[in-house]
């Protein structure tokens, strides 16, 4: 049976098994290869998307659960690369390998959301995600420095 998912704005359908993880639904059916698959157990991160704008690990996700949602990936944030997040990702050398960064900058784009002028202690809490290659202060300042932008 077919599930339609709004993903990105787009309606789909996918015909799948209805426990197939939302993670494989976007990279192996719709072909959305930035959200990554880390750990597969909703820990790591790496597998951020936003579901009706909330930030969601998308290997814990169901097929038959997503229908009916709208989910934003990481080529749904822009685009173009021009979100001020990923710009400033690239302008302060954010990444390392830059493996888990797309599940970073989705938790960051939610936080911004929820948070405008977050705090460290807001960012820790938030941005949980795990990078291997440590680069947490370089998150955080980059989080700041959009935050900063995105004053009136």
């Amino acid at each position: 049976m077919p599930y339609s998912l709004t993903v990105n704005g787009q309606l789909h359908e996918v015909d799948a098994d209805p426990s197939t993880p939302l993670l494989w639904v976007l990279r192996d059916h719709l072909g959305m290869t930035g959200t990554k698959y880390g750990c597969g157990i909703a820990q790591c991160g790496a597998c951020t998307v936003h579901i009706d704008g909330t930030p969601t690990r998308s290997c814990q996700v169901p097929l038959e659960s997503a229908a009916g949602v709208h989910v934003t990936t990481i080529e749904g944030l822009s685009a173009d690369s021009s979100h001020p997040l990923q710009q400033l990702w690239v302008e302060m050398n954010v990444p390392q390998c830059g493996y888990c960064q797309s599940g970073m900058l989705m938790a960051a784009a939610a936080l911004l959301e929820k948070i405008p002028n977050p705090t460290d202690q807001d960012i820790d809490s938030y941005v949980d995600n795990i990078c291997r290659c440590g680069t947490y202060p370089r998150v955080r300042a980059a989080i700041h420095k959009a935050a900063a932008g995105t004053k009136a």
